[in-house]
């Protein structure tokens, strides 16, 4: 499990965390959910390690991830952000390659190599192996570096938006490889989603930030309503069953 005990950060005087406190479940989906400027992404960022909080403390296993060395999380934690940048003649499998690091230092043995063919082959890249980034859809590029982060290998995973251009195929698909992932491998993943439908149809717990602070956390079934949903968004939702997962519709 990880948890977020009184978590704050501080940009040029802007506060835009304040107190979170929040436990994401391992081996479950979690949704990070709320308007836009709520603080998701900063959320992300800050369980990654990828910047420094402010103030408070997040623990994995109850172990502050601040004792823990980089090269020590990186077996532990996968991150994919929202800005995929890299250098553009760079081939995709050589992108997956790069997940492999934690574990080779560069050196690929056969047990590397078959856990690229696999993440390739689970993302759908198996013909776009020789690709070249730039020569990629804003798509296909996204479910490479998600790829990247899978051939990893790590208990965690943590995607900041990860259904960006991806098509409606390539995004219920996403959706369905990671709940199988949670479900089959036991993997815990951490997803900042802006489609709320996603959400809830396919998250078990969900962790709703408005205006850096939490709005409320906990099992989806539980705490999602329409209800709580229309305040976090301050526009009506109303919630319905369609052949057995949940949907919000606030277009009426």
């Amino acid at each position: 499990m990880i948890t977020v005990a009184g978590l704050s950060f501080t940009l040029a005087g802007k506060t835009i965390l304040n107190a979170v406190d929040a436990s994401l479940p391992a081996g479950k989906i979690t949704a990070l959910i709320g308007p836009n400027g709520a603080g998701k992404s900063t959320l992300l960022k800050l369980i990654a390690q990828q910047m420094p909080a402010s103030g408070g403390a997040i623990t994995l296993s109850g172990r502050d991830l601040r004792g823990i060395r980089p090269d020590q999380l990186a077996r532990r934690m996968a991150v994919v952000g929202q800005q995929l940048e890299v250098a553009s003649r760079v081939r995709v499998r050589d992108l997956v390659g790069f997940g492999r690091w934690p574990h080779s230092q560069g050196r690929l043995t056969a047990q590397d190599h078959a856990a690229i063919d696999a993440a390739l082959a689970q993302f759908g890249l198996d013909d776009l192996t020789d690709r070249f980034l730039d020569e990629l859809s804003g798509g296909q590029r996204q479910r490479a570096f998600i790829a990247m982060a899978y051939a990893q290998d790590t208990d965690w995973l943590l995607l900041d938006e990860p259904l960006n251009n991806l098509d409606l195929n390539h995004a219920r698909n996403l959706m369905a490889q990671l709940r199988r992932l949670a479900d089959t491998r036991g993997k815990s993943i951490v997803l900042v989603l802006h489609d709320l439908n996603y959400a809830i149809s396919w998250a078990d717990h969900v962790v709703a930030l408005a205006g850096g602070r939490v709005a409320f956390a906990g099992p989806v079934a539980e705490v999602a309503t329409g209800e709580t949903l229309s305040a976090l968004y301050q526009t009506p939702v109303a919630l319905r069953e369609i052949e057995g997962r949940r949907i919000a519709c606030y277009h009426g």
